[in-house]
This record gives structure tokens, sequence and C-alpha cells, in this order.
């Protein structure tokens, strides 16, 4: 009898993601009190629409000026100001809530601002990948091909992020009605 060469089946992301995965500032892609600062928050529910207590969500993003401090960024890397990132990663609490304090991205070749959102839960495989819109950006929203590309206004609704008094809320729903969409990689 020939040893299987298949591959193992994966695990969940399950808890070890709450053990080495959150550091102490990683809720700050910047310093509190940078000027012009915004929280990003919201709550990561399940398919009943129960919290999600022990999720990590995770963000991606370009500076105002729509550049990466990244060797990738197309037009060069630029270092960052201000102490800005552009990475947040946030454990959600018992509510399911998450928040990360940021500066509101600027568009980039030719999207509408925008924030690239990880999520890791309990019973994924892997992470699932979303984004976050901001309201008040509707003329860039309605140009964007992404969201231009998805099949309904509910779909929609889903990445686009409301304004709040100190920044902007989008909860992530996991499966279920009002499913966020999420994207193959």
């Amino acid at each position: 009898m020939r040893p299987s060469r298949q591959q193992t089946p994966s695990q969940t992301v399950g808890p070890y993601l709450h053990i080495a995965l959150p550091w102490a500032d990683g809720a700050y892609a910047v310093p509190a009190g940078t000027p012009g600062a915004i929280w990003l928050r919201g709550r990561l529910t399940d398919g009943n629409g129960d919290p999600v207590p022990d999720g990590l969500v995770e963000t991606w993003q370009a500076d105002p000026d729509g550049r990466f401090d990244h060797p990738d960024d197309p037009r060069g890397a630029v270092p960052a100001a201000n102490g800005f990132r552009g990475f947040g990663r946030c454990p959600t609490g018992p509510d399911g809530e998450y928040a990360i304090l940021t500066l509101k991205p600027g568009a980039v070749s030719g999207q509408a601002p925008h924030v690239d959102i990880s999520v890791f839960a309990r019973g994924l495989l892997d992470r699932v990948v979303t984004r976050l819109y901001f309201a008040d950006e509707a003329e860039a929203n309605a140009a964007d091909p992404v969201l231009r590309n998805l099949p309904t206004d509910a779909d929609r609704a889903t990445l686009v992020a409301e304004r709040t008094e100190d920044g902007y809320r989008l909860d992530i729903r996991l499966q279920g009605d009002h499913e966020t969409v999420f994207f193959a990689l």
C-alpha cells in the first residue's frame, strides 16, 4: 500500500486568532489624537444575526491621497505621515463590535475611496474579504467599477458605511438574510 500524498483537510480559523493575531495598538491605524482621524465601527454577526464575539476584523487602505506606503503602489511607495500605517486589526467584543481608528482614504486608480476588510471567525476555513465604502461619496460610489458590477442595490448597500458622529459604521453579516458581499480572491 502506497502512502497518500493528498493535502490534509484545513482547520477552521478557530481560537488561535485570539491568541496570536491581535496586538495592543492593532485597532489604531493612526495614533489617537491624529488630526482628521475617524473611527470605523461595526458589528460582526453570524447567519442568525447573533454577534460573533470571537472574530477578528482586519483593514488595509490607502492614505488620504490615495497612495500606499508599499512597493506595489504603481506610483511608488510614499512614506506614511502622522504615524498612519494603513493597516488595522481589531478583535470583536462580546457584542460582536469592532472599532478601528484611521484616516479616510482617497480614491485609488479610478475606484471610490474604500477600505479593504478581512474577517476571521470561528467556522471559517479561511478569511473572507469585503470592502467598506463611504455613504458621503455617492458620486464616486456610483462610478466605482466594483460597486457597479454588483447585481442589486441591496448588495451594494452591504458595503456602504453610514456616517456617524465620529466616523462611519458598517455592520458585517457572515451569511443569511442581508449577508455582506464577500469577494473571491
